[in-house]
């Protein structure tokens, strides 16, 4: 069982809050980037999330068309038959998702999820996220409910961002400034509209600083520690014990975070934290080292005829693949992940 059923992923879950560690969401393109990802997991003996933006499902659909859906449903339905082989469970989830792009794609998905289950089967995705950052919070939680209403019928989760992450991401961008930073009248509206788990589990990507990509240090201010006062600003209005962590929290934004704000994050109900910027950089560095070193195979220069073993994607491939493992593997081991999967 490889890939997660529902009541699986929900386990997954609560032994991630339950144990203070987070799975790894590894962002995907193509079945080799699956195949790296899938390897590091099992490399770390890690269980984990593969996850497929906008922009990922837009390349996966071929630059002939960029159907996103088409995209994403083959490489799901291409996980659901590799991911046999490798000895972890993994989740499926679609990242981040703005309003003009719903109807393209997360309603779509929900569909096709939709129609399985009423066959008897599991769903395609075991989660999907709703960008509603760029939106008012009202009008962002609106949709938020008639979504995770749909995600309850097809037993997937839905994760939720109520404020914004900055920097860019397919197309997507908030600015470096106070914005980013949920307040906890932003959580108990948040908990009015989606309930506490009465109305369906969804996860919670909330703002502490969170920007994509990687910056200077000084550039950007972190503070996981805002995450311990979500928490307790909505158990206090609930009537939850003290010190419980009412939400599952999502960490955006955290290539090149230090391990101290990794760590008080897992600490405060961080479940998932997103990767990508760092695994694109893994993936890439050994590609670019194997063509500088093999300049004159990869090439044909001055009419010589190259060396087809250099310039054979399978060679510089395989090289790829190993780098993006091993980063995935050092995700597992700073989320605490490593040797943590469902036996």
């Amino acid at each position: 069982m490889p890939i997660a059923t529902p009541e699986v992923y929900n386990e997954m879950l609560d032994r991630a809050k339950a144990g203070k560690f987070a799975y790894p969401a590894i962002n995907v393109t193509s079945t080799q980037t699956l195949h790296a990802a899938l390897r590091g997991f099992a490399e770390a003996e890690s269980d984990g999330i593969i996850q497929i933006s906008t922009g990922g499902a837009e390349f996966l659909g071929g630059q002939y068309s960029k159907d996103m859906v088409t995209g994403s449903v083959a490489l799901a339905e291409f996980a659901h038959v590799v991911a046999e082989k490798y000895p972890v469970t993994v989740a499926l989830h679609t990242d981040h998702c703005p309003k003009d792009k719903l109807d393209g794609y997360v309603r779509p998905l929900l569909a096709v999820s939709e129609e399985r289950v009423k066959a008897g089967r599991n769903p395609l995705f075991q989660s999907h996220m709703w960008d509603g950052s760029a939106e008012t919070l009202a009008d962002n939680l609106a949709i938020a409910q008639e979504l995770l209403a749909r995600a309850v019928a097809a037993k997937i989760i839905l994760e939720v961002e109520i404020t914004p992450t900055g920097g860019e991401e397919d197309g997507v961008s908030h600015e470096i400034n106070d914005s980013l930073y949920t307040t906890v009248d932003d959580a108990v509206r948040t908990v009015e509209a989606l309930g506490l788990g009465e109305k369906g589990r969804y996860l919670l990507a909330a703002s502490f600083g969170n920007v994509h990509g990687v910056y200077k240090p000084g550039n950007v201010v972190l503070r996981p520690d805002l995450l311990k006062e979500l928490n307790e600003g909505v158990a206090a209005k609930y009537g939850k014990p003290a010190g419980s962590q009412p939400f599952d929290f999502v960490f955006h934004g955290g290539s090149g975070s230090t391990a101290e704000e990794i760590a008080t994050a897992l600490d405060n109900g961080v479940v998932k934290m997103n990767l990508d910027t760092d695994t694109q950089y893994a993936f890439t560095r050994p590609v670019a080292d194997h063509m500088f070193r093999n300049y004159d195979g990869v090439l044909k220069v001055d009419g010589e005829v190259g060396s087809k073993k250099t310039y054979d994607p399978r060679t510089w491939g395989k090289l790829a693949e190993a780098g993006m493992a091993a980063r995935v593997l050092e995700a597992t081991q700073h989320l605490r992940s490593a040797g943590q999967k469902i036996k």
